[in-house]
């Protein structure tokens, strides 16, 4: 199967056919076999290049779905459903160190990584029919992936190597790299981060499906934002300066008015978008909706993954969230048994509906990378922790207003601490298996507390569920083959 994006339509600027392997493996031959000395020499050569490194987001398991199942399912949102036992290890916070899942993110995120140094490297040495911005602006989509590729890498596995290079040798003094400190890979993506501002556009025209579809200046303060915000010690003064910068774009960033109209496969590259992963189905699909969507929009009959929670059910029905539970939950009539929400055939149990098409495994439906109310409550986040209370109230309830929820109550924002935890919920129930929550509870160093005060039962014991995370659960573990490979890489605490 090969997957392309709109990317592919729009970034080569020119005419040419370039195809990249679905498979986790560098797939950056040189064209029509030139030599390595004369590879990436000319615009259209450079310009395929950079739509190889966007194209990761396609051909990578993470990026197309387990980014789901490292946020969601890891966390109080959903259950790991289906007969998988490696998400079922992801669903009970006991990931095996063989875990393939695992591997795969770590083998996929780096191999992206390594199609983002060879254009870095390569563009600027680019002579034939491109301009000095062109290439300058290729050099900062490239930045802004790699440092994208490294945030997923740092949140999850805590230190990783740096390769800020491209790799042509096997030695070993070259591949074997020891981790480098969480700080050290904080401080390089920052670094990215901050010279691809210096070379991005806030737009590239008026067509917001390229707009949409490629790194800017808007893309690159989101990452910012939550870079800073998400770092072991956040800089939330950095926080607000960056969610303002994207707030106050001149890429004209606003809510949608409607919510639904988010995830309804109608209003893909909208105002509220900031960069959203490309589907244009057939075979250029997302094979993700079919993987969640109920039998009467996926036109199969086996049991789903990522099955919402009650926790999550119960968070929008205290709430009296009526909007957002309809957009991102379905309930169904179902022939299996499930141990959750249903323990005899016929049960209605809900199911994840933010992306609605499943088309037969090649769905057109994009998924987000940023979006606007994400980068809003964010700034909530940042002005309650600058003791801005009262400002962080009016920011939240920007966000209510729009799903037709009052404005927060006195008792929530009565305190820095009450006003922390109402942002944490409404952060849930605005962004709810949207990959988000297990970062939220994390930054708020709640993440222990909150799964082991969970009140799942297993239907088929009556018994609660008991996850006993302790603290070295919050990172996973370093594949084990690649600790295989290289020795100097150390395992994390606890596995």
């Amino acid at each position: 199967m090969k997957q392309y994006s709109k990317i592919t339509k729009y970034a080569l600027m020119a005419t040419l056919a370039f195809s990249m392997s679905c498979n986790d493996q560098l797939d950056l031959q040189p064209i029509s076999q030139e030599t390595a000395d004369n590879a990436y020499s000319t615009a259209s050569q450079i310009e395929a290049a950079l739509t190889g490194v966007y194209e990761s987001f396609q051909s990578s398991q993470y990026y197309a779905w387990d980014h789901i199942i490292f946020q969601d399912t890891r966390s109080d949102n959903t259950y790991a459903g289906g007969d998988n036992t490696e998400i079922f290890e992801f669903d009970n916070i006991d990931v095996n160190t063989t875990n393939s899942r695992v591997m795969s993110a770590w083998s996929s995120i780096y191999n992206a990584i390594s199609k983002a140094n060879l254009v870095i490297e390569r563009a600027p040495l680019v002579s034939e029919g491109i301009s000095d911005e062109r290439k300058q602006q290729i050099v900062g989509e490239a930045l802004f992936l790699r440092a994208y590729h490294y945030y997923n890498l740092v949140k999850y596995f805590g230190g990783v190597p740096l390769h800020t290079e491209f790799i042509s040798s096997t030695d070993p003094s070259e591949t074997r790299k020891s981790r480098n400190t969480v700080a050290e890979v904080y401080a390089q993506i920052i670094n990215d981060l901050n010279e691809a501002a210096n070379y991005l556009p806030d737009t590239y025209g008026s067509d917001d499906s390229v707009n949409k579809a490629r790194a800017t200046k808007g893309a690159v303060n989101a990452l910012l934002t939550k870079v800073y915000a998400q770092m072991p010690n956040p800089d939330y003064n950095a926080v607000l300066t960056h969610a303002n910068a994207v707030i106050n774009s001149p890429a004209g960033y606003t809510l949608l008015s409607n919510y639904d109209e988010l995830f309804d496969g109608n209003h893909q590259n909208n105002s509220e978008s900031i960069l959203e992963v490309q589907y244009l189905g057939g075979t250029e699909g997302n094979w993700a909706p079919q993987m969640h969507l109920p039998p009467s929009l996926s036109g199969d009959t086996w049991r789903k993954f990522t099955t919402p929670s009650q926790d999550l059910v119960n968070a929008f029905d205290n709430e009296g969230d009526v909007v957002r539970k309809n957009a991102a939950i379905l309930f169904e009539t179902v022939s299996w048994v499930d141990e959750y929400w249903g323990n005899t055939p016929g049960s209605s149990i809900p199911f994840a509906y933010k992306w609605r098409n499943a088309g037969s495994w090649a769905s057109d439906d994009n998924e987000y990378i940023f979006r606007l109310a994400d980068i809003i409550l964010l700034k909530a986040e940042a002005q309650n922790e600058l003791g801005q209370i009262s400002d962080a109230a009016t920011t939240v309830n920007q966000i209510r207003a729009r799903v037709e929820l009052p404005d927060l109550t006195a008792a929530e924002t009565a305190s820095q601490d009450a006003m922390r935890a109402a942002i944490l919920k409404e952060r849930r129930l605005e962004l709810a298996m949207e990959s988000k929550r297990w970062d939220d509870l994390v930054r708020y160093g709640v993440v222990v507390q909150t799964m082991n005060n969970i009140t799942d039962i297993d239907l088929r014991t009556g018994q609660p569920v008991n996850y006993g995370m302790t603290e070295n659960d919050i990172l996973l573990p370093i594949p084990q083959n690649e600790i295989n490979r290289n020795p100097n890489l150390t395992q994390n605490p606890g596995y």
